[in-house]
């Protein structure tokens, strides 16, 4: 994780006293919220039209969600790794190589 992008998120944050509101559940919700939106951009077709929509949606998603590993303490390097690990066991090559099929199915 690049932490001077992690400081700039704390220091826009803070500047504006908004970290009072960061509780849990509202920053999941509005990780939600603003993945719907990015959602939204492919709901006509399989690709988004406007990329810079994209990224700033994208952008949204992202700011929350580090917003909420910062606020439980979470790194995020160790937490996306662990993660892998388990979807590799949920997920060996030899099954799930070229299918969509959940883990469940393989």
């Amino acid at each position: 994780m690049n932490e001077k992008v992690m400081e700039k998120i704390i220091e826009f944050r803070n500047r504006r006293n908004w970290e009072q509101f960061h509780t849990g559940d509202n920053l999941s919700k509005s990780l939600v919220i603003e993945a719907s939106e990015l959602l939204e951009l492919f709901q006509w077709g399989h690709e988004a039209k406007d990329v810079e929509k994209l990224k700033e949606e994208l952008a949204d998603v992202l700011i929350y969600a580090l917003l909420i590993a910062e606020k439980y303490d979470l790194n995020i390097d160790e937490i996306i790794l662990d993660k892998i690990k388990k979807n590799e066991k949920k997920y060996p090559v030899e099954k799930a190589y070229g299918s969509s099929k959940k883990y469940n199915e393989l």
